[in-house]
């Protein structure tokens, strides 16, 4: 292992060991979720799906495929499930006829609330002592990474000045008609 000067690592070396360390904790995070949701018909894909429209509002297929980093046709058989479950529900989409917004029914939000509800309870307790700035860091660490291999992915530098990565921000929820669709 190499240092610079002054005896720290490389800042490429810690990179690679957060990256190594994400996907076991991506595996780990999966069961314990599922395990969670045993017993509730859902799946933690179907978690990942109702987690972004309680967070971001009702949104397209299209939409919720770029906010998870899927494929729509994945998205579609989850937002299929949800919807056979109660959990989701079609809505005449204002700006785009032939694309439905996919909202939470009563149900699928006391559904979500419930699960992060429990979610947090867990976290309070296992990360009890770490410093709230610690966890803001790793956010902006992960963040960075993130940024850094989308570029690579779509073969393009990243932006040198963005301070931080971000993913794009998804477009605003379409007002509410008061309809409830199929």
């Amino acid at each position: 292992m190499s240092v610079n000067e002054g005896g720290a690592e490389p800042v490429e070396h810690l990179a690679y060991e957060v990256i190594r360390r994400l996907r076991p904790l991506h595996r780990t995070v999966v069961r314990a979720l599922e395990r969670e949701l045993s017993g509730t018909g859902l799946t933690a894909g179907q978690h990942a799906l109702l987690d972004a429209l309680h967070h971001h509002g009702p949104r397209t297929v299209p939409e919720l495929a770029r906010a998870l980093d899927l494929d729509r046709q994945p998205v579609q058989r989850r937002v299929n499930h949800a919807a056979g479950l109660g959990l989701v529900e079609t809505v005449p989409n204002p700006a785009h006829r032939r694309s439905p917004l996919i909202r939470l029914t009563p149900e699928g939000s006391e559904v979500i609330r419930s699960v992060q509800r429990f979610e947090a309870a867990g976290l309070r307790r296992g990360l009890a002592g770490l410093p709230a700035a610690d966890v803001a860091t790793a956010l902006r660490v992960l963040d960075r990474l993130g940024e850094e291999f989308r570029a690579l992915a779509r073969d393009t530098p990243p932006d040198p000045h963005s301070p931080r990565a971000t993913p794009a921000p998804l477009p605003a929820p379409a007002p509410h008609t008061g309809r409830h669709g199929a």
